[in-house]
């Protein structure tokens, strides 16, 4: 049954927080000391530091929905694939807006302790992203 209940809550997480802007389900899905870990070594502490650490990212990306592909779990774990599209409206981490459109793959695992979400680790595809944006030259072929 926790299986099941822990997937059910990433679904919402990516549902109900993600595309529908709910922050205030956060205090209830995640654990107070949550520690999230990103790429390049990013690391967010704290349901505040969250909600401030999604709201940078839906300022740029207002539009931003998530698509969950996957969802699979055991024991205390959960691992989502979810794929992100939005248009890039607003500053990102001193980048101007584009107003070019991304889609990014976006893979998490996630540790819960309790009914509540204690640690991430996520994996988006950011290089992929920078090269939508036009930050990064694509290869051509």
């Amino acid at each position: 049954m926790t299986v099941k209940r822990n997937k059910e809550t990433i679904r919402r997480f990516w549902q109900e927080v993600f595309n529908e802007r709910k922050f205030g389900m956060i205090d209830d899905m995640f654990a107070e000391d949550y520690v999230y870990h990103g790429a390049g070594g990013q690391d967010v502490r704290g349901r505040e530091n969250l909600k401030g650490f999604l709201t940078m990212y839906f300022s740029a990306f207002p539009d931003l929905h998530a698509e969950v592909e996957d969802l699979f779990g055991e024991g205390d774990k959960v691992c989502s694939s979810a794929m992100c599209r939005g248009t890039h409206k607003g500053e990102l981490m001193g980048m101007p807006p584009t107003g070019r459109q991304v889609a990014i793959r976006v893979i998490c695992a996630d540790h819960f302790v309790g009914r509540r979400v204690a640690e991430s680790f996520e994996l988006p595809d950011l290089f992929g992203m920078m090269q939508q944006l036009g930050a990064i030259p694509t290869p051509r072929g």
